[in-house]
């Protein structure tokens, strides 16, 4: 991406032929906004793509933003590079290969963010998508990728005038509904109380972001399933702190063949130390903390890709264990 509006890229793969606009079913992809609530390149993104797959399908610009999700993470530090990653599939045969199902929730009330209420409608969609996707078991499962609403307008601060925290309170309502779904968080144990507090609860296979661009969540499913194409792999691995590279490096030894795509989802951790020593991400007054935590995590995943178009995205509340994260890699068999 030249800048945050841009899609030329894909509007070429268009005109070329290589992608049919009418069979994407999910753009995810990494703006140069701060990544915060009042990061409007992700909105700007939307609206170009939406205008572009508009004049190529035909389609309603408001139907295609109500079916197409798509989910952007504000903030490329250091060695990221601006990007999106568009999924399309086609009609035809396969055995069992790598699946993709989209679900939107029903609008989220300002006052349902951070709540009960958002924990059941992220997880309802959630088997929607495994549903579409034809993805029966939750083990099944490799990564549901989600990008929850922030509130909107002058009442949006139903749970606190915090506007970082109320994105992550949205990360951790949807975390707690990705969990729910899959049975790696038990539904009696996603509570309220227990949101940004009781970090032992957790799944390894969420990506969740937030942001003020959407009023309902977008979920993407990823998993196995008969009926899709072969070609395609998708490896996913926790990582248990931002010194990891073990864990990181697990994904891509997981994923093989070359890497189409990489998501990674870090957390500064909230205890102030890593293996022991001190950290200043959370005390920084200048830089947000999690500005920093992407330019780390995306100095060592962009390493490990040999490119900088790495989807790296704070804000990995009850989404792998305190202070740690994932990352998933898509590949394509040589």
């Amino acid at each position: 991406m030249a800048h945050p509006g841009d899609v030329s890229a894909l509007g070429a793969l268009m005109a070329s032929g290589q992608v049919d606009p009418r069979g994407i079913r999910a753009v995810i992809g990494k703006t140069e906004g701060n990544g915060g609530i009042n990061d409007f390149t992700r909105g700007f993104f939307t609206q170009s793509l939406m205008l572009l797959l508009a004049e190529k399908t035909g389609e309603d610009r408001a139907t295609l933003t109500a079916h197409i999700p798509c989910v952007l993470s504000g903030g490329t530090e250091g060695a990221l590079s601006p990007h999106y990653l568009v999924f399309s599939v086609a009609p035809g045969e396969g055995a069992r290969g790598l699946a993709l199902g989209t679900a939107f929730s029903a609008p989220v009330p300002n006052a349902a963010i951070g709540r009960a209420a958002q924990v059941a409608s992220v997880a309802d969609a959630v088997r929607a998508a495994m549903e579409q996707a034809g993805i029966a078991d939750p083990e099944d499962v490799a990564l549901v990728q989600v990008k929850a609403p922030a509130g909107q307008g002058g009442d949006a601060a139903a749970r606190t005038p915090d506007g970082r925290r109320l994105m992550a309170l949205s990360r951790a309502a949807a975390a707690f509904g990705v969990g729910v779904a899959l049975g790696d968080i038990d539904p009696d144990a996603a509570t309220e109380a227990a949101m940004l507090t009781d970090l032992a609860l957790f799944t390894h296979r969420a990506s969740i972001s937030s942001g003020v661009e959407v009023v309902a969540n977008e979920v993407v499913v990823f998993g196995h399933a008969p009926g899709w194409a072969a070609g395609l792999s998708i490896g996913v691995a926790p990582m248990r702190d931002l010194l990891d590279l073990e864990g990181a490096a697990a994904a891509f030894r997981a994923a093989g063949g070359r890497v189409a795509g990489v998501i990674a989802k870090g957390e500064p951790d909230m205890s102030g130390r890593i293996r022991g020593q001190r950290h200043t991400m959370l005390g920084d007054t200048d830089i947000d903390a999690q500005r920093h935590l992407r330019g780390a995590l995306g100095a060592i995943v962009s390493a490990l890709a040999g490119d900088g178009r790495v989807f790296v995205s704070g804000g990995a509340e009850h989404q792998g264990p305190p202070g740690g994260g994932l990352v998933c890699v898509f590949a394509e068999s040589s």
